[in-house]
């Protein structure tokens, strides 16, 4: 075991577990299977019709053959969109860390549950389902100890790890609701999660390590709890060797769960009772924290999952998402746990050491299914292909892009160069965003926070080109087919249904499925607004989507990412698409300005490649490009070559940023917490001088 897997005291206490017997198991469940889920019966387009046709007779023998329940469910569903009641699996009870945890143990106990890649390459760490189990019922216990029952909320502030991992499932086991808040959030943001939730305990590390670099969670956490009353207690636990400042409230995580028994009875829950909360922003500044419950999310995690990414057993499954994202939650965490997969748990960057991190760590943990942001992918184009094939990727079958768009040039390069032209490549959809520009510095625009953030309210992929028929194409950079139960509709201005192919419009689903977040926690006016006023009897996702003649739908980005130049509404993303295909260009941003005449124009942020040549060449190329892939009005007003873009540490590009440096209000930026390189800003703000003192000169 490596020297810090879980914390330094985790360590020691596995360590003196390793060859027990598995002692935390729960009693045998009532009713389920425990084998990994078996494919619904009949071919992909019978199974597919099912589910749009009678959700109830598709679903409920899924979800008894899938899940371990205590008391079987009596009514599969019962969803109505025009009043928002979505209900799945009533009656039924179950825990959802048995499903993950016990079960395996249960059957295969040295299993290997987690892989935590650590920061520093080369120095995984393996967890096996009873480490996990009995890791997790200590901090069960260590939880109850501490005054926390059924009900009560939990925060945990923690990067990717097992021990956060444990801490979900913990509280899951005790009926607790969880909320991870992304490791990388200011103080104020984290703070306004935890009075939202009425949070009663914290979990954290006392550092964090990430690119090579040291993260002072613990302190981030003493600046937020200033502001929060109902924190009894903050757990703490040690990433690293370094001493940090205890107060009063603070407890040292793993002396405590030294203390406890590896043992702990699972809560019978309810399937609609809460799960976890996940929070992002909404136009007033103001958190939302979306509600996810028990059964609907997990089976759906669950069978998205192994049908999606063709999960087979004994496969390593690799999705380098947050565990603070939904990503995180659905494709790291309970998905492949319920399905007893080996899932890994990515803490460093792409980039750290160097560009090769991701396809050494392919080649060292010999990863099946690599699932990651096309963000990711564009950063890395920037590098030679050479950092991608120095390194054995055989293993690999399927690739995947999540969180928003993938641009040509990208998912041919993912396809070709780390693909070799012969892995399955899904790009797929679950919810781009419906993002409003931010009103408040305090709560950071979340929009522009992580690839992986966005989908929180549908809980897992709902558009992807696998599952399919055997053999089916594959198209490029198109989600392409609707999962099980997931029935778009396009919407035009009007609010009219649009029929048939070769249209366009918004992206609405017209019935539940049951992944889908419940409520807005403590305001369901709010989620009915968001989500359910735009198109009555609809669910509207924000996104906007082309369906072709053949039936695939393209989704074409975000609605309110919009630039009206001349009356001309146009997706940024549009522009962005069309000028990163230009072989010089890895990475682009484009955002709109105020235009005197215009009404708005575009502005294009550009990376070029060390070999681009004349930039002023390639500008002129740009302005062509765009003028013949979309329009003469798309054409960027202004083009500026940059270094970097500005990122958060998830590789998202801060369009926000960038609209306020060129809308002259780089004076205030906000909350910049999460950027990866605050120092960017200043490249930037000086390119921007140079370019506006020349342009000015020209006039």
């Amino acid at each position: 075991m490596a020297a810090r897997c879980l914390g330094r005291g985790v360590v020691r206490l596995l360590g003196g577990l390793r060859g027990v017997g598995a002692r935390g198991l729960a009693a045998p469940r009532l009713w389920g299977s425990a084998s990994a889920p078996a494919a619904p019966a009949g071919s992909y387009q019978e199974r597919i019709a099912l589910a749009a046709s009678e959700p109830a007779a598709f679903w409920g023998p899924l979800a008894r053959d899938v899940l371990v329940w205590d008391t079987p469910y009596h009514t599969v569903s019962d969803c109505d969109f025009r009043s928002g009641r979505i209900g799945w699996f009533l009656g039924g009870q179950l825990n959802v860390s048995v499903n993950c945890l016990d079960q395996h143990v249960r059957k295969s106990p040295e299993s290997v549950a987690l892989i935590w890649e650590q920061d520093e390459p080369g120095t995984e760490v393996r967890i096996t389902y009873r480490e996990l189990l009995e890791t997790t019922c200590r901090l069960a216990n260590t939880l109850k100890r501490h005054g926390v029952h059924r009900g009560d909320r939990v925060a945990i502030y923690m990067p990717v790890s097992p021990l956060a991992v444990a801490a979900m499932l913990a509280c899951a086991r005790i009926g607790a609701i969880h909320t991870v808040v992304f490791a990388g959030f200011s103080a104020g943001s984290l703070a306004a999660r935890i009075n939202d939730a009425k949070c009663k305990v914290v979990i954290t590390f006392n550092q964090g390590l990430r690119g090579g670099r040291v993260v002072e969670l613990k302190k981030i956490v003493d600046e937020a709890i200033k502001l929060c009353p109902t924190v009894q207690h903050v757990l703490v636990a040690h990433r690293t060797d370094n001493k940090v400042h205890m107060g009063d409230l603070d407890i040292p995580l793993e002396q405590e769960m030294a203390k406890e028994e590896p043992v702990c009875a699972p809560e019978s829950m309810g399937s609609e009772d809460t799960l976890f909360l996940l929070y992002t922003s909404g136009s007033t500044g103001t958190p939302k924290g979306l509600v996810h419950t028990q059964a609907g999310y997990l089976l759906y995690a669950a069978v998205t999952h192994r049908f999606v990414f063709d999960y087979r057993p004994g496969d390593v499954f690799g999705c380098v998402a947050d565990i603070g994202w939904i990503t995180g939650h659905s494709y790291v965490v309970y998905g492949p746990l319920c399905n007893g997969a080996t899932s890994v748990l990515f803490e460093s960057t792409p980039v750290y050491p160097d560009a090769g991190r991701y396809w050494e760590m392919v080649q060292r943990l010999k990863i099946n299914q690599f699932y990651g942001a096309p963000t990711a992918f564009r950063l890395l184009l920037k590098f030679e292909d050479s950092w991608v094939k120095k390194y054995d990727r055989s293993s690999l079958r399927t690739l995947g892009s999540v969180g928003e768009p993938i641009n040509h040039e990208a998912w041919e390069w993912l396809h070709r160069v780390v693909g070799d032209s012969r892995c399955t490549l899904v790009d797929t959809w679950w919810q781009t965003g419906f993002w409003q520009q931010e009103t408040t510095t305090d709560v950071i625009n979340m929009a522009e926070v992580s690839s992986f953030e966005k989908p929180e309210k549908t809980g897992g992929i709902c558009i992807s080109p696998r599952p399919s028929e055997e053999g089916a194409e594959i198209l490029p950079c198109m989600a392409m087919r609707p999962l099980f139960g997931i029935v778009p509709v396009l919407m035009d201005e009007k609010g009219n249904v649009l029929k048939g192919g070769d249209v366009s419009g918004a992206l609405c689903l017209s019935q539940a499925w049951p992944g889908m977040a419940r409520t807005i926690f403590g305001d369901h006016q709010r989620f009915m607004d968001a989500y359910f006023k735009a198109y009555p009897g609809y669910y509207f996702t924000g996104d906007g989507a082309y369906r072709t003649e053949d039936g695939y739908y393209q989704i074409t980005g975000r609605m309110d990412d919009v630039i009206n130049i001349s009356g001309h509404r146009l997706g940024t993303a549009e522009i962005e698409d069309a000028m990163a295909d230009h072989p010089a260009v890895p990475e682009t941003a484009v955002i709109g300005y105020p235009h005197d005449i215009k009404g708005e124009a575009a502005f294009a942020f550009i990376v070029l490649k060390d070999d681009a040549g004349d930039a002023d060449v390639v500008v002129k190329e740009l302005r062509s490009v765009v003028a013949s892939k979309i329009a003469k009005y798309a054409v960027p007003d202004q083009v500026l070559v940059v270094k970097r873009l500005p990122k958060t540490r998830s590789g998202k590009v801060m369009r926000r940023l960038l609209r306020k440096i060129v809308t002259g209000g780089a004076q205030d930026l906000g909350d910049i917490t999460t950027m990866e390189d605050p120092t960017v800003i200043t490249e930037i703000l000086s390119a921007y001088q140079e370019y506006k003192d020349k342009w000015g000169a020209a006039q």
